[in-house]
C-alpha cells in the first residue's frame, strides 16, 4: 500500500521539477480520491500473492477465525481443537497509539486505517519521525496536503547517522514540510475549525492546529487473545514475543516469527524467521538452526531514499568497534547527473586497515536497490577490492559502489611499492 502511494506521490513531485528537463512548467492536478482507487487496485493485484487460494493450492489447510492456543500442543479455532506437535505464532504487529490525552477523542489516522481515506486532509499532522511518518509525510505533502511533522527527538531517523537526518530534513523543509524536531506531544484538543495539539519543546509551549492526525509513532506486536499469559509465555519490555536463537519461546513445542518476535519488523526479516522457525520445527530433533541476522538490510522509501545494511557510525561507537569511512558524493556520479538526482552519499564502514566491510549506508536516487551489492558482499565475505574489480555498467548508478571502492584504495595505497614504480619508470625514461 505505501509503496503504491509513495509512487504517485514521487509522480506528482517529478512532474513539478519538469523545467529542470527543458519542458514547460507543469503543475498536476491530483485527484486524491483517483490516487487511493490505485492504491487498492494494487492492493488487489498483490493480494494473490499472500491469498488463501494460493496457500489452499499448495496444500495448506487455511482457516479463519480467532485462534487461541490452549495447551503446549493445541490451538482452539472457532470452537475447533487442532492438535500438532509444534505451534508457530506468526500474528505480527499493528500501529502502537500513544496515550496522548485527548488522542481517543480524535477520529486519527494511521498506517491501518489510513487507505480508508478519499479526500485529501487540507492540514495533516503527522506524530512520528521514523520510517514510516517520514514516507506518509512526504507522499501527503506532494500530493498537497499542508503537512506538520512532530517528533520528540533531535532529528529524523534517530537510528541513522546525523548527517543522514540532516539531508532527508533538509529535502523535507525544500518541500514546505513544517518539521517540529524536539517537540513532545503533551495533549489533544478537538475542534470545529481544526484540532489542536499542545507540544512541549525548547522553547516552551507551542500549540499547532490541523485537520487530520496521523498516528506513526511504531508498532506493537499483537499479542493480545492467544492465551499466551496462561501459558507463560514471556513478553520482551518492547511487548514482543521472548524467542531463543532458534526462535522457540518459553514453551519448546512453540516456536514464533516476524513482527510478533521481533527484533526487526520488516516483511524480509519476517521471510528470513520464517523458514527458520518452519525448519526447526519440523526438523529440530535432527538438526536445529540459529536464526542468523548478521546481515539485514532496511531501506526507508522517502525521496531521497535511506538504505543501510550492517553498523552505521553511531553503532560503531555506541558498541565500541573500530572503524574506518569511505564516503563518495553522489553529485560526482555521470548517471546521477544526468537524472538531475545528483545529491546524497554512499558511506562504508572497514575494519581499520582492511577492506572488509561493517556496514554500509547510502542516500540518493534508488538506494534500496543499490545496497544490494553491499548486502551481498557481506553476506559472503566479499571485502571492497572485489567490488572494485568488479565491472560495472556506465553510466548506471551501481557505479557509485565501485567509486567508493576506488576512493577506499586510494586511501590504502601501498605507498613503498609506489615509490619503488616512480624510481623504475625514472630509470627506463633515463632520468
Amino acid at each position: 500500500q505505501r509503496q503504491a502511494l509513495l509512487r504517485s506521490a514521487r509522480f506528482a513531485a517529478q512532474t513539478r521539477r519538469a523545467e529542470e528537463f527543458g519542458l514547460a512548467p507543469l503543475e498536476p492536478q491530483v485527484d486524491f480520491a483517483r490516487v487511493m482507487q490505485r492504491v487498492r487496485e494494487v492492493v488487489r493485484q498483490v493480494e494473490p500473492h499472500d491469498s488463501v487460494e494460493r496457500y489452499t493450492g499448495l496444500g495448506v489447510e487455511c482457516l479463519q477465525g480467532q485462534a487461541r492456543i490452549t495447551s503446549p500442543y493445541t490451538v482452539e479455532v472457532e470452537g475447533r481443537t487442532l492438535t500438532s506437535r509444534h505451534i508457530v505464532i506468526a500474528s505480527g504487529a499493528g500501529p502502537f497509539v500513544p496515550p496522548i490525552p485527548g488522542l481517543e477523542r480524535l477520529d486519527y489516522l494511521t498506517s491501518d486505517n489510513l487507505w480508508e481515506l478519499n479526500q485529501l486532509p487540507p492540514r495533516l499532522l503527522v506524530l512520528g519521525g521514523g520510517p514510516i511518518g517520514c514516507e506518509l509525510a512526504q507522499s501527503f505533502a506532494r500530493l498537497g496536503s499542508r503537512v506538520t511533522l512532530v517528533e520528540m527527538a533531535p532529528r529524523l531517523l534517530i537510528r541513522e547517522d546525523p548527517e543522514v537526518s540532516e539531508q532527508l530534513a533538509q529535502r523535507f523543509r525544500d518541500e514546505g514540510i513544517d518539521l517540529r524536531l524536539s517537540h513532545k506531544a503533551a495533549r489533544f484538543e478537538p475542534g470545529e475549525g481544526g484540532s489542536t495539539l499542545t507540544c512541549e519543546s525548547d522553547a516552551g509551549k507551542v500549540e499547532l492546529t490541523f485537520d487530520r492526525v496521523l498516528v506513526a509513532v511504531g508498532r506493537r506486536a499483537n499479542t493480545g487473545g492467544l492465551g499466551l499469559e496462561q501459558l507463560g509465555i514471556g513478553l520482551n519490555p518492547n511487548g514482543t514475543l521472548e524467542v531463543n536463537e532458534y526462535l522457540q519461546t518459553r514453551i519448546p513445542t512453540i516456536y514464533a516469527c516476524g513482527d510478533v518476535a521481533g527484533p526487526y519488523q520488516f516483511t524480509h526479516t519476517a521471510a528470513h524467521q520464517a523458514w527458520y522457525a518452519a525448519v526447526n520445527s519440523l526438523f529440530g530433533g535432527l538438526r536445529r538452526f540459529r536464526a542468523d541476522y548478521s546481515v539485514i538490510p532496511a531501506a526507508t522509501f522517502t525521496d531521497p531514499e535511506v538504505a543501510r545494511v550492517g553498523l552505521n557510525e553511531q553503532d560503531a561507537r555506541e558498541r565500541g568497534i573500530r572503524y574506518e569511512v569511505t564516503r563518495y558524493d553522489l553529485s560526482d556520479l555521470d548517471r546521477a547527473i544526468a537524472e538531475g538526482e545528483a545529491r546524497g552519499l554512499v558511506k562504508v564502514l572497514t575494519v581499520p586497515g582492511k577492506d572488509r566491510i561493517l556496514g554500509a549506508c547510502i542516500v540518493g536516487e534508488q538506494a534500496g536497490e543499490l545496497i544490494g551489492e553491499f548486502t551481498a558482499a557481506m553476506r559472503h565475505g566479499i571485502g571492497l577490492n572485489r567490488i572494485l574489480g568488479t565491472i560495472h555498467i556506465y553510466p548506471t548508478l551501481s557505479e557509485a559502489n565501485k567509486y567508493l571502492a576506488g576512493n577506499w584504495k586510494r586511501a590504502h595505497a601501498p605507498q613503498g611499492l609506489l615509490a619503488w614504480v616512480e624510481r623504475y619508470h625514472r630509470w627506463r625514461r633515463g632520468g
